[in-house]
């Protein structure tokens, strides 16, 4: 489907349906759907609204058809304007693709530019959310379905006949198409099957989608890097580990220098402390922060920001077999630190140690590593918000305050010491999990323990990176949780 602006009067493109819109309570639209209303002789004030009862609810979508033209109009509910809000925007628009693709013969849609009007909304942004509920709404994965999902919709328009807003929401659009086809890109891998997304091929896609320069380091050159800890959690696969470095270096001087790390265990069967075959049924997507890196720098790579990007990924399987790591070992990192290995199912975190520690070596200004790495997270905070924590606060609440822009929800969990104590070990310098309580936090502290001075967040995507009902852009399984924050933290911030 191809997202377009073009610079004309709504009434002027000829589609298959025209999307306005009403927010909740209003008796006589006003701005474009006032416009549109007048043409069709007051058939949205006299009829859908008095006579259908219409309230403009957010969400409501009434579907209008003009039998003498062969065309519909669908008036989408805004809601309360005091509540209304960018990501609502998305999550409309998304709603709105997806009702055009369950239905026949619409093949162009053409919208206002949603939140531009008397919602005083940049256009610019609004225009961005647009975009990425266009996309994100056309998205399925059907790549081993016989029968593909239907998606008869090859065009949606914004119109905006505004020049000054015409020129802002041109800008946004184009962003938000990058941003949406990355978003998408990275769900396609996650969702895909961990029979052909492993270490290796993971590897190769990066190569060929990041839009970056990437260096691929084979076993032979992790072992020589002192990456002992990363090593033991893939020396059960069959499948060699891979450590991936991507580098986006801008043309003009950088502002900052950043690395992002993202968890890359391509399937996790827990390793010896092996996990219930109901608990394995998704673990392909244990590599969503990995996919989220590399979307990142994709869209970094087109985004083009006055900013230095290094991405990591240390990709692997955790997997029992005869060489499969144990409870019980004893592991040193690549700073010299050893671990203790209390449950080989608390692997990520171990990867993560000798991959924060490459990162903090490249002298960045900044560490974010994104992982599916806790449980804890997941009972804590469902599927509704991510965790962060981290080393700095002042960069930590800069970050939420980021997400929430972008249309995506973080909280901070403590990193209070106390939870450390369960990750005391009598033969190693720290064990890599401990009991059952505070286990988020305690994962926080444990990679905190990697990172000596740089500032350091975390984001634990554990129960939002996957879900298995549709969320409010429609989006069921992988949902790319993550990357919107960190594409406008880094492009933006």
């Amino acid at each position: 489907m191809k997202v377009k602006i073009e610079k004309k009067s709504i009434l002027d493109i000829n589609a298959d349906v025209t999307v306005v819109n009403l927010f909740e309570g209003v008796k006589v639209p006003s701005g474009v759907t006032g416009i549109t209303d007048k043409a069709y002789n007051n058939i949205i004030s006299d009829f859908v609204i008095k006579s259908e009862k219409f309230e403009g609810k957010y969400g409501e979508i009434y579907e209008l058809p003009l039998i003498e033209q062969h065309k519909k109009i669908f008036i989408t509910g805004l809601g309360k304007q005091s509540e209304f809000s960018l990501t609502k925007i998305r999550d409309l628009t998304a709603k709105v693709v997806r009702k055009c693709n369950g239905s026949k013969n619409i093949n162009k849609v053409v919208s206002i530019l949603h939140g531009a009007g008397i919602a005083g909304l940049d256009p610019e942004d609004c225009a961005q959310m647009i975009a990425q509920g266009a996309i994100s709404g056309n998205y399925s994965f059907d790549k081993y379905k016989s029968k593909k999902d239907n998606k008869n919709l090859k065009e949606f328009i914004i119109a905006e006949i505004d020049d000054e807003k015409y020129k802002k929401a041109k800008k946004g659009m184009e962003r938000g198409i990058i941003i949406g086809e990355c978003l998408n890109m990275a769900r396609d891998l996650i969702n895909d099957s961990s029979q052909y997304i492993y270490p290796e091929t993971l590897a190769d896609f990066a190569v060929k989608n990041s839009g970056v320069k990437t260096t691929v380091y084979n076993k032979k050159q992790i072992k020589e890097m002192g990456m002992n800890a990363f090593l033991a959690v893939g020396q059960g696969s069959v499948h060699e580990p891979k450590f991936i470095h991507m580098e986006y270096i801008p043309e003009k001087k950088a502002k900052k220098k950043i690395a992002i790390v993202g968890k890359g265990i391509t399937f996790d069967a827990g390793g010896l402390d092996l996990k219930p075959p109901s608990s394995m049924l998704t673990m392909r997507d244990d590599m969503s922060g990995a996919a989220s890196v590399i979307a990142v720098m994709r869209a970094v790579s087109e985004i083009k920001p006055d900013v230095e990007v290094h991405a990591i990924i240390a990709a692997c399987e955790n997997m029992p077999s005869g060489s499969a790591y144990k409870p019980g070992d004893v592991i040193i990192s690549k700073t010299g630190r050893s671990i203790e290995i209390d449950n080989t199912d608390a692997e990520g975190r171990v990867t993560l140690a000798d991959a924060l520690a490459y990162a903090e070596e490249l002298k960045v200004d900044e560490i974010i590593d994104i992982a599916t790495l806790t449980g804890a997270c997941m009972v804590a905070l469902g599927t509704v918000a991510s965790g962060i924590m981290g080393n700095n606060d002042k960069k930590i609440k800069e970050f939420i305050e980021t997400a929430e822009k972008a249309g995506e929800r973080f909280w901070q969990l403590p990193m209070y010491e106390e939870y450390g104590e369960s990750l005391k070990s009598d033969i190693a310098d720290t064990k890599n999990t401990g009991g059952r309580m505070g286990g988020a936090s305690a994962a926080g502290i444990f990679l905190s323990g990697f990172v000596s001075k740089t500032p350091w967040i975390h984001l634990d995507i554990a129960g939002t990176a996957f879900i298995d009902k549709p969320n409010s852009e429609g989006i069921k399984n992988a949902t790319g949780i993550g990357i919107r924050s960190l594409i406008k933290y880094i492009t933006e911030g």
